[in-house]
Parts: C-alpha cells; structure tokens; sequence
C-alpha cells in the first residue's frame, strides 16, 4: 500500500513538472516541416528578391576572394606584389637609428620619428613613384625642419641616415632636386602652368604627361612641398593666403587632381615654417641676453680684477713705505 501511494506520488510530481515546461522540439523539426511542406507546394514558396540574389553573389564572391586575382586594372598592374615582405616602420628606424649612430637631440627627436614613419610609409606604397618635384620637396622639407639644429654635421648625417634607411640614393634626389630649381630659375609662374599643362621638354612638363596618362598616380606631401619650392622660386609671394589658390590651379586644372590634399599640405607647411621662425627669432633674442649678460659679467670680473690690482698696488705701496721708515730708523740709531 506504501509502495502504491509513492509511486502515485512520483507521477504526479512527473506530470505537474512537465505542466510548467516548454515542450523541447528538435531544431530541424520546423526547418524539415518548412522544406517538406516547399517540396509539397512548390508554388507558394516566395519569390527571391534581386537583394537576396546579390547578397548571395556577394558571398560567394568573398568566399573565393583571391588577393591580387580581381578582373580590375589595379589588380593586373599591382598583382605581382601580393606577398612582397615590407619593412615595418620599426624596422625602417632601427635602420635610421643605426646609420645615424648619433642621439638625436631631445627638442627634434618627436619630430624626426615622424618623418621617418611617415616618410617610409609613402616610399612603400605600391602606387608610389619618385619624380623631380618630390626629390625637391623632400630636401625643403629637411632644409627648413633641421636648419637650427643645434649641430649642423649631425643634421647633414640625419639626412643621410633618412634617405639610406628608405632605400634612396641621396645623391640623386639632390640632383632630381637641382634639375627643377635650375629649370624654374629665371621662369615666370606663366611658364610654370604651361608646363603643368604638358608643354615643352622640362622635368615638370614630363612629370605632368606622366600624372595625367597615369589613373593610379599617388599624390604625397613632399610632392606639395616642392610644387611650393618651385612657387617661390618664379616670385610667387609665399604667403598662405596668396598661394592656396595657385595650389589650387595647378592640382586641379592643370594635373587633374584633386587639391584638397595639397592645399592642406600648403597650410601645414606655412604654420610650420611661422612656429620654427618664432623659435628662431626667439633662440636669436634668448642669445643676445645671454651674451649681454656674459659681457656684463666679464665686464665685472674686469672691474673687480682692475680692483683688486689696486688694492694690491696700494697694499705694495705702503708696505714700502713702513720698511723704508724701519730702514730710516735702523740707520738712525
């Protein structure tokens, strides 16, 4: 009887337990239903929508992703590079560091990190290419940030150290650098934007038949900074103001391209160089009060040293006379 009423007991308990549960149905229960009842009336299923087709052409298109394998022209001309090693930025400023050899002075070495990095990560760049105006806005860049440098010889290995660590002779930039200058020397802006429009046999008039024939040309700052040396060289006033305009022209009328960039680069350039005049002006100023100070604390060493002469030669003199007076004394007795 005992026995009866527990089992009794644990029905019930069974069955009130399942009263409070959700029945569990297997997962492709509702998925084999779903496709049963497709396959039964293959004329109610919904029609695909042209979404739902290109989300799945997108797929498949991902999934069979091949890096440099597109049907593009940027993928037949930069193909052959997937898988290139690229030096790091670290491993582009152990180099510098280790071919400079030297430390880098406190005030600069923020400054020479970044144009290391930055520098390096242009040069790597696949659609990156070297032309006559970058060499020379490259040089102006390092002209103007290294020119107070507290030790020039050790400016000059920065340089060097610069150009070696980015795989660059530095010998021929300067002459890229030159070729340009000595074009632009005696040239008008007139002559300038014809050039930039293709005309005559100059560096800048082949460079600009280059950029416009070529869809993938890359625009850097150094290239900004030396359209901004070869401005001041045909008496453009370099004025910010003044030369956003120009920037403007010549990127966009006459290469084709967008100045935003550019014109950015220009407003950056100009800050730059008004913060580093200011040092200058301000490095000039400190030194002069320091010299003043220096002559005026000469000038009172002289003084004391004038005085002390004295002093002595007014101690020599009465020493003298007190052992004359001794002798004049002696001899008298």
């Amino acid at each position: 009887m005992l026995f009866r009423r527990s089992v009794f007991a644990i029905l019930a308990l069974t069955v009130s337990t399942h009263a409070f549960t959700a029945p569990s149905v297997p997962a492709f229960t509702q998925s084999s239903a779903l496709m049963m009842s497709t396959e039964a009336e293959p004329e109610a299923a919904v029609e695909e929508s042209d979404f739902d087709r290109s989300l799945k052409a997108d797929i498949r298109k991902s999934l069979n992703y091949k890096p440099g394998a597109a049907d593009t022209e940027f993928a037949k001309r930069y193909g052959h590079l997937v898988g290139k090693k690229i030096k790091t930025v670290g491993e582009a400023f152990a180099e510098f560091t280790e071919e400079l050899g030297f430390t880098v002075n406190a005030l600069y070495k923020n400054m020479v990190t970044d144009i290391v990095g930055t520098t390096h990560l242009i040069v790597v760049n696949a659609r990156f290419q070297r032309d006559p105006v970058w060499s020379l806005g490259i040089i102006t860049a390092l002209d103007l940030l290294l020119k107070n440098y507290p030790e020039q010889e050790i400016a000059t290995k920065i340089k060097s150290a610069l150009f070696k660590c980015i795989g660059m002779n530095e010998a021929e930039i300067m002459a890229e650098a030159k070729s340009v200058q000595d074009w632009a020397a005696g040239k008008t802006k007139e002559d300038v934007e014809a050039a930039l429009s293709g005309e005559g046999d100059g560096p800048i008039a082949a460079l600009a038949k280059n950029i416009k024939g070529d869809e993938f040309w890359m625009y850097s700052r150094y290239f900004g900074i030396g359209l901004l040396k070869v401005m001041e060289s045909v008496g453009q006033e370099m004025d910010k103001d003044e030369v956003y305009p120009v920037i403007e022209s010549w990127m966009t009328d006459k290469l084709g391209r967008s100045h935003l960039t550019a014109c950015a680069d220009s407003d950056l350039y100009f800050k730059i160089r008004d913060k580093l005049d200011m040092m200058e002006t301000m490095m000039k100023e400190i030194e002069i009060r320091e010299k003043k100070r220096m002559a005026e604390r000469l000038e009172e060493k002289a003084e004391a040293a004038l005085r002390a002469a004295d002093k002595e030669v007014k101690m020599q003199a009465e020493i003298d006379a007190e052992a004359q007076k001794n002798r004049e004394r002696v001899e008298s007795s």
